[in-house]
Formats: C-alpha cells, structure tokens, sequence
C-alpha cells in the first residue's frame, strides 16, 4: 500500500495554481504525533511504500530522515519543488526509488506560474540528485495550465537528458475557473496527438519515451489489464497521512469529512475505511481503462456538473489519441521492436497518478 505522508503543511513557493502553504489549523506546520506511532501504524505492511509530501516536504529534512531510519523495510518517494534538494545527505538520496520534482516545462511557462529561479534550481536539483549517486526514477512532475502546450513542455523536459519520466497533472477542479474548452480545442487536444505521433515515431526506431501516461495506457490497452479505481489509489490502496495524524483517502482533500479514514493513534493499515469511485463512472464504457480518473473530483465536482463532464471528456480524449495508437505498438511488440515491458509503469505506485 502506498502512504503519502505529509512533512509540513507549509512549502516555501506560492505557485499560481495552488498557492502555496496549507492553513496551520487546517494542516499543522509541525508534526503533531511521535514518529514511533507512525512506525508502529505501518509495521503491519511489509511492502509498504512511503511518500514525503506537503507542503514542501523538504522543509521537515529531521523527520524525513527518522521515517527513512525506522521504516527500514518500505520503498521510498518523494515529491518536491526541487528548491531544497541539498537539505538531505546523498546517503539517504540513494535509497528512494523515485524522486519527482515539479518543473512545468520550458522555463517561461514554468516560472510564470512558479517564480523566477524556479527552472534552474529544479535542473540544478536534478543534476546533483545524479551525482550524488540517486540511481531510481526520476520523474518530471508538470502541472499543464493555461500556458502550456503539451507537446513542447512534455519534449523540452525529456529532451534534457535529466528526468525518466514526464507526468502532467491537469490544473482543473480545485481552482478557480478559467476557458479550459478554448485550450483544449485550441492547444492540448492537438497537442495531444501531436505528442502521440512523436512516441510512435520513436517507438518505430526502438526508442519508449518515458511519458507516463502513454506508457502505463498503452500497457492497459494491449494487455486488456484495467487499471485500478481510481489510478492513484486513493482511498482503497493509497492513502495520506496528514501531520495531525489523521488517514486521509487523499493528499488534496485536508477539509473533507468523507476523506478521513481513520489516525494513526487508533487505527492500522487493514482497518482504514475505504472509500470509492461510484455513478456515472462505474457505468461507462470508459471506466476499466480510466479508473474513474480522480476520486477528489469524482465526490467533490467544485465545477459543478457540467465541469465534471469537461474534465471526462478531457480523459476520453486521451484515451482515444492512444486507442488509435496502440494497434500500432502491438505491431513494433509483435515485431520485437519494443518491448511489453517496457510499457509497464509505474512499477509500482510511485504516485504517479497516471490519467492526468
């Protein structure tokens, strides 16, 4: 099972689609519980997976590294703004399994909505991460807004040579409102397919460019696997641990009662309450490939319905650029020009959330 575990409400950005720290009284700055409650709710999952979060996590190193020293026996993530990357010692770098770092693609998109000095210091962080001897997957985490062009931001951080994987989540729901039909039709639909065709033509040469949803997609469609409900796991195999204590079925969702799932104090891993995607999504033709996509958006729908049914249709289109693709990678597979294998991701949840 995967545990997202919060460091610190507080992170030291205030980027333009989130804005930054939680409210203390909402998400403690501090952590509220004593570190041996934390090992002793998790020793009952030996393959548990631990992933620091915030806030930035970075900002809470101590913690980070008595988890790391007392949960010996979990694999390890975590997800930071790269500003801080030098707060923990190569020694405990070399243990995560994967590391994503938030960059939003070519530095004029990424700075916008991040601050200046953002772009650098996230491949600055990335370079040194190597050196330092970190050998997991080191994943490119975009949050893909009104600036962004799929296509371009998705190619220029893979063309660096630094990241493995590229992921994008979709700045929709939790804000405020913006024209996400007119940058659909105009931007990130063509740009979609755009990027698909690029994949494929690198698949042809023998080349799997680490795009993450492609790969665990196109996996799902030429194996005939589903993915879980919903991808990311949360509130049935993936769930958060705020600094309160508290067992959240989602790292977002910090106000809602539905999404509290039990504490650390009383509670273990097996008896957590569970928590699931229901209608309209369990019927449609869609759901064993998508999963259902969010489990925050599906029970919350801050944009209302017709919002929910933007964000679905986003989703569907996605997985139609790569329905018509995947006939083509089970010819190069057939072919012995890929490999399956190399299709499978995450291989494990890492928290990449895989439907953006």
């Amino acid at each position: 099972m995967l545990y997202i575990v919060l460091t610190t409400g507080r992170c030291n950005l205030s980027c333009k689609y989130c804005g930054g720290s939680f409210p203390p009284s909402i998400v403690p700055w501090d952590i509220k519980y004593e570190v041996d409650d934390l090992v002793r709710f998790l020793e009952e999952d030996d393959e548990a997976i631990v992933a620091f979060y915030g806030g930035e996590p970075l900002l809470n190193p101590r913690f980070i590294r008595e988890v790391m020293d007392k949960v010996h026996w979990a694999r390890f993530v975590i997800q930071a703004n790269g500003l801080l990357i030098k707060a923990l010692e190569p020694g405990y770098w070399r243990r995560f399994n994967a590391v994503l770092l938030s960059i939003d693609g070519v530095k004029e998109v990424t700075e916008r909505y991040r601050g200046p000095g953002t772009y650098d210091a996230v491949l600055r962080a990335a370079a040194w991460l190597r050196s330092a001897g970190f050998k997991g997957d080191l994943i490119a985490r975009m949050v893909a807004s009104e600036l962004t062009d799929i296509a371009r931001d998705v190619l220029h951080l893979l063309s660096l040579g630094l990241f493995d994987h590229v992921h994008w989540q979709l700045n929709v729901v939790w804000c405020k409102r913006w024209d996400v039909e007119k940058w659909c039709r105009d931007s990130y639909y063509p740009g979609l397919r755009k990027l698909a065709s690029v994949w494929l033509r690198k698949a042809r040469k023998g080349e799997v460019l680490g795009i993450a949803p492609f790969k665990a997609l196109l996996y799902s469609l030429v194996t005939g696997k589903p993915l879980d409900r919903p991808p990311c796991g949360a509130g049935s195999t993936a769930y958060a641990i705020s600094t309160d204590g508290r067992v959240l079925a989602c790292p977002i969702a910090v106000y809602e009662d539905w999404a509290v799932c039990g504490h650390i104090s009383c509670d273990t891993p097996s008896t957590l309450k569970k928590v699931g995607i229901g209608e309209p999504c369990t019927s449609c033709e869609h759901f064993n490939l998508c999963g259902g996509r969010c489990l925050y958006t599906h029970i919350e729908r801050l944009w209302g319905e017709e919002g929910f049914k933007l964000v679905c249709d986003m989703t569907v289109t996605l997985l139609k650029v790569l329905t018509e693709a995947a006939e083509n990678v089970r010819e190069l597979i057939k072919e012995g020009i890929i490999r399956l294998e190399e299709l499978k991701y995450p291989p494990f949840n890492n928290t990449v959330e895989i439907i953006p």
